[in-house]
């Protein structure tokens, strides 16, 4: 099982059905008639934005709403109001805007509103929720809801839970927050709070819960926290927060779960934190927070949850650890631990294990797979080394596995095909060889083998839901197997560096999925085929393509298709929050003459197309400049003759353009000049002529080896004037530097115009006689005018 981390859904929604259970109604119930014309209103507003409101179908004029699904009345006794609405993923089509709520602050009685889960987006109403003055417990989570607190949820005197979990809402934490008293339970995370904790939040002595995780506030940690003794949670990872640790803190003896993960503390892990008998799960990694107490904890907790992560811990894994018999989750990632995996940490059958980015060696302990509990195992990045063991198979739980840059060799046992439950596998950055591969499961979505010394046909048992391939820097060989077309789902194929030949099969096309596909260095010949498109980074380099580049490739690019390009691989949501910062499914491109690794998480910012060190001809076709998302263009040696497209100015996000080594003639278009994020230009060794643009980019682009061997460029970046029979004026009025250029080459040509004139006129007037010589000599920049 996950390991235990609660949240604040989880416990408000306990909150909501324990409220259920103790308010119930009879058949007979009925409620007044303007509550339920309120919440016919309501269903009114549903149809009308196109929502679904099948659950709502027994809501009429003919029956009572204390009878309807999702509506709770008072109990026998009282009167027939509604006291509680679970609306909780109620609309499940669209977005909604927040005014489709106004009908129900008209429900002055109720309890408890459940609005969780339903894409609502706009402003919280603040005389909407004055009119719920009775709230007891208040559910907005998991929404768009944006703006600020309003200052009339402030004085709901009543409420005791408030969760406005995973929304868009901004500013400050109101410091009226500590007028409500009342409250057990407050959630405000996976917002975009700043500012500091407001010390009213001293006030709320009931709280039993506070979560603030994942916004951006600073400061320090109210110095007297320690004072709300009823927390069993308290929630601050993932913000600004900086200095120490508040001693206040050993007071709460109550408190469980302790998150201050990712944020920006000094000091010390202090001691005292382990002898918190109650504390089940502490997560301090990545905080600044350093580890110096290897000869002094002996913890007073059972823990169930540690993360340690960048905590400067060294030497071998703390043996403390070994008796902490109820650890579930355990993150020890970037430390410099060192020593083998030690036996017995084996034995304590943890469901989540990070120890990736150490400096642990030797070999994976059998024992280890024999755990019928392991979810997640990630020992990336260290120096183990040996074979994988035979029976890794036997940890049938497991759903990711990741074991990359390490010193693993032989081949991919067996067994592995056992992990039915297998959704992420990372091998990557081994010595793992072999030609044979198992058959996986077909809940396998990512799969890494890159970076190895895999050989034979590219494999294809990796099962139908795979929708990450990635085989680079192998030894395959052969062309790219007929079957692979089966793998309709293939959103990244990433099969760089091998030795793969034959034609790029006409199947890729039809991956209407597929946004990464990256086939340099290897052997690939023939056309690109003239259905490629909808990719974001597509990268046929150093291979022995030829032909033209298709027209249709212009529309690679389409923004709307890209909202899965970061990728979740379908994993538990627990999970999936655990590997959002991995390296999976990194990409390694060149760029700008070196190569760089652009994350998986960053994939959305970039777009990428590199035909280059191919044998293309051709010309340019102008609808590349439709490409408005890229970032590389990279057409360099190939055989591409004729002009640059002048549509190459409208590629706005644009960094990186080299045409260096082709047949291109003509001018450099002044279009060019346009593009503001411009920072690398070569179009060296072709035959290209005529002055260079200028612009605020282009006359920082300077580099001479970038213009060189062509015939005849001239300009401020070559250090070449331009004479006067080159070029033509440029008589844009819009264009500053064309005016500039314009009235340069004007004085050029009308200042020796003039004087020769005046001179003639002198002449003949007779000023000068006919034995006069005149000898005039000027000069304007680098030229020099005699007469």
């Amino acid at each position: 099982m996950p390991p235990k981390m609660p949240t604040s859904s989880l416990l408000l929604s306990a909150c909501f059905i324990s409220c259920i259970l103790h308010l119930f109604y009879t058949e007979g119930f009925s409620c007044p008639d303007y509550q339920r014309a309120a919440l016919l209103d309501f269903k009114e507003l549903l149809v009308s934005v196109g929502s679904s409101v099948q659950e709502l179908e027994s809501w009429n004029f003919s029956s009572t709403c204390c009878e309807w699904t999702r509506v709770v009345c008072r109990a026998p006794g009282a009167s027939d109001d509604v006291i509680g609405l679970d609306f909780s993923h109620l609309n499940s089509n669209s977005s909604l805007n927040s005014d489709v709520l106004s009908p129900l602050f008209r429900l002055t009685t109720l309890l408890l509103l459940d609005l969780s889960n339903n894409s609502i987006q706009g402003e919280i109403s603040g005389p909407g929720i004055a009119n719920l003055s009775r709230l007891v417990h208040l559910n907005l989570s998991r929404n768009s809801f944006n703006g600020n607190v309003p200052v009339e949820l402030l004085h709901l005197r009543h409420l005791e839970s408030l969760d406005m979990n995973k929304n868009f809402i901004q500013g400050d934490i109101p410091s009226d927050i500590g007028n409500l008293t009342e409250l057990k339970i407050l959630s405000l995370g996976q917002n975009k709070f700043s500012g500091e904790i407001p010390s009213s939040i001293l006030r709320l002595t009931n709280l039993e819960m506070l979560d603030f995780q994942n916004n951006s506030l600073s400061g320090h940690i109210p110095v007297e926290i320690g004072n709300s003794t009823n927390l069993t949670i308290l929630a601050l990872s993932n913000n600004l927060f900086s200095g120490d640790l508040p001693l206040s803190i050993q007071k709460m003896e109550k408190l469980e779960t302790l998150l201050l993960e990712n944020n920006r503390f000094s000091g010390e892990i202090p001691w005292w934190l382990f002898d918190i008998k109650q504390m089940k799960n502490l997560r301090l990694g990545g905080s600044r927070l350093s580890w110096n107490n290897n000869g002094r904890v002996s913890p007073k907790s059972r823990l169930t949850g540690l993360s340690l992560n960048s905590c400067n811990i060294s030497g071998v894994i703390p043996l403390w650890l070994s008796n902490q018999t109820t650890m579930e989750f355990l993150d020890l990632s970037n430390n410099s631990l060192e020593g083998v995996f030690p036996i017995w940490l084996a034995h304590l059958n943890i469901s989540i294990m990070m120890l990736s980015d150490n400096n642990l060696t030797g070999s994976l302990p059998p024992l280890l797979f024999q755990s019928k509990s392991l979810l997640m195992l990630e020992l990336s990045r260290n120096s183990f080394n040996g074979t994988l063991p035979e029976n890794i198979g036997e940890a049938r739980s497991i759903q990711i596995l990741m074991l990359s840059g390490n010193k693993f060799s032989g081949s991919v046992p067996p067994s592995i095909s056992n992990l039915d439950r297998l959704v992420l596998l990372d091998l990557s950055s081994n010595n793992l060889s072999g030609n044979k591969f198992p058959v996986f499961n077909s809940q396998l979505t990512y799969m890494d083998f890159s970076s190895n010394r895999f050989s034979g046909e590219v494999p294809t048992s990796f099962g139908k839901n795979l929708f990450i391939m990635s085989l680079g820097e192998n030894d395959f060989s052969g062309p790219l197997p007929n079957n692979l077309a089966s793998f309709s789902g293939l959103k990244h194929i990433d099969l760089h560096d091998n030795n793969i030949s034959g034609t790029i099969p006409e199947f890729l096309s039809h991956f209407s999925s597929l946004r990464v596909l990256n086939l340099r260095n290897n052997s690939f010949e023939g056309t690109i085929p003239d259905t490629l498109r909808n990719l974001r980074i597509l990268d046929l380099s150093d291979n022995r393509l030829d032909g033209i580049i298709p027209s249709r490739l212009g529309e690679i690019d389409a923004p709307d298709i890209y909202a899965s390009t970061t990728y979740t691989f379908g994993i538990d949501p627990v999970l999936q929050d655990l590997v959002k910062n991995c390296r999976c499914a990194d990409l390694i491109v060149n760029w700008k003459k070196s190569k760089r690794v652009l994350s998986s998480q960053n994939l959305d910012f970039y777009s990428f197309l590199d035909l280059s060190s191919n044998n293309l001809s051709g010309q340019l076709p102008p609808s590349l400049g439709k490409y408005k998302g890229l970032k590389l263009l990279n057409l360099s040696f190939n055989s591409f003759s004729g002009d640059i497209p002048t549509s190459f100015g409208d590629l706005g996000t644009l960094e990186t353009l080299d045409l260096a080594h082709n047949n291109l003639s003509g001018e450099i278009p002044e279009s060019i000049a346009k593009l503001p994020q411009l920072n690398y230009f070569d179009v060296n060794t072709n035959k290209l002529s005529g002055s260079i643009p200028q612009g605020p980019q282009m006359d920082r682009l300077n580099d001479k080896t970038h213009y060189a061997n062509n015939s005849g460029l001239c300009g401020i970046q070559v250090e070449i004037p331009c004479q006067l029979t080159t070029g033509k004026l440029d008589d844009d009025n819009d264009n500053d530097d064309g005016q500039k250029l314009f009235s340069w080459k004007a004085l050029l040509v009308g200042y020796p115009v003039g004087l020769l004139s005046t001179i003639a006129v002198a002449y003949v007037l007779g000023h000068f006689d006919g034995k006069t010589r005149i000898n005039s000599t000027w000069s304007f920049g680098s030229s020099t005018w005699s007469i």
